[in-house]
């Protein structure tokens, strides 16, 4: 598979960053649905209200014609003045409900997100050839046909709902006015609510299809996810460098401490462990240093060169190097066996002073 090919979903990382800078996603159908659906709601739960307020606004207007008013101006300046509270109090409360479900719509899928990323000029967005590929890119071929659906929806559900109404207008000649009235609500009502099933139904499809688009513009190659890694981890070869120097230093310091052990009790050449005790200083003796193979050989040579007693003892070697740990006391099982080399050591040194 080729290295640019993206095959890797996007990792937090990413997401985040991609986040900050307000690429997330979001359906705008389902903006403009969830807007539909309160406004149409506003208005079948207000109709009556907003009827009693435009009767209302009529009767004054239909009241005022026959009247000879002594100032025109004042009257018609009166008359603007409630027509506009009237507009206020009818479409004031559907504008506000429309509103806040766009809003409530938008937070819901960007997850309450604000952003002044995408408000900053970019002069990419410029270019002629930017332009053009977005133009006749495959997301734009998609609104196009989107578009072109609901326009085909929409002209359809308003054919049928006109035709019908047209088929049964006849009957209105012999039909008492509220009546009329009342069938031309119905027919308008079901025609909105068959609008309002249709445009679910295509936010529903957009919906889906805007998170698959999004996902997948959000993949990474291969190559995008080693960087990334390498970025918020570190570059493994430059860890492996570091932590090479720090088990040098360490090491070095290791060594810096063999000449003051008391002993250093290795077998041949495989296994070499510094000890150090002091009587009423340390509890226990202390491993000072330790290792194997070319380690071992070291701690061994710098002992003798300081004048340091090495005892050969192959399994107390062994164990000690398995189970004692560097700086830290030897395990209470090793005591004795590590006592009776210290008792020894002590017993020569002791001797070699006499003998001086």
């Amino acid at each position: 598979m080729p290295e640019g090919n993206k095959t890797e979903k996007a990792t937090p990382k990413k997401r985040r960053d991609e986040r900050k800078k307000g690429n997330v996603f979001k359906s705008q159908d389902a903006v403009a649905v969830a807007s539909l659906l309160g406004t149409f709601g506003t208005l079948w739960l207000m109709t009556g209200a907003f009827a009693e307020q435009l009767g209302g606004f009529m009767t004054l207007c239909l009241a005022s014609v026959g009247e000879e008013p002594q100032d025109a101006s004042s009257l018609m300046g009166g008359m603007a003045i409630q027509g506009i509270v009237i507009l206020a109090k009818t479409v004031g409360p559907v504008m506000l409900v429309a509103i806040f479900c766009a809003v409530a719509a938008t937070f819901a899928q960007t997850r309450f997100l604000v952003s002044t990323e995408s408000l900053r000029p970019k002069f990419s967005k410029l270019n002629p050839l930017n332009g053009f590929k977005r133009l006749f890119s495959l997301k734009s071929l998609v609104e196009t046909l989107k578009n072109l659906i609901k326009i085909s929806i929409l002209m359809v559900i308003v054919y049928l709902s006109v035709r019908d109404m047209f088929l049964e207008s006849s009957s209105y000649l012999y039909t008492d006015l509220s009546a009329s009235i009342s069938h031309l609500v119905e027919v308008a009502t079901s025609m909105i609510v068959r609008i309002c099933i249709a445009f679910v139904a295509v936010a529903a499809v957009d919906f889906f299809y805007q998170r698959w688009d999004y996902e997948k513009n959000m993949m990474m190659t291969k190559q995008e996810v080693k960087e990334e890694y390498k970025q918020m981890e570190g570059d493994p070869q430059v860890k492996g460098k570091i932590k090479q120097i720090q088990r040098q230093r360490a090491q070095q310091r290791m060594m810096q401490q063999v000449p003051g052990a008391d002993v250093v009790i290795r077998n041949p050449t495989h296994f070499a462990v510094a000890l150090r005790y002091k009587p009423g200083v340390d509890d226990a003796p202390i491993v000072l240093a330790k290792g194997q193979d070319s380690v071992a050989l070291r701690i061994v040579q710098i002992a003798e060169e300081n004048k340091v007693a090495v005892v050969e003892n192959v399994p107390l070697a062994r164990a000690l190097y398995a189970q004692a740990e560097l700086n830290q006391q030897i395990p209470p099982d090793l005591y004795d066996p590590v006592a009776k080399v210290l008792v020894y050591i002590f017993k020569l040194n002791d001797k070699q002073q006499i003998v001086k």
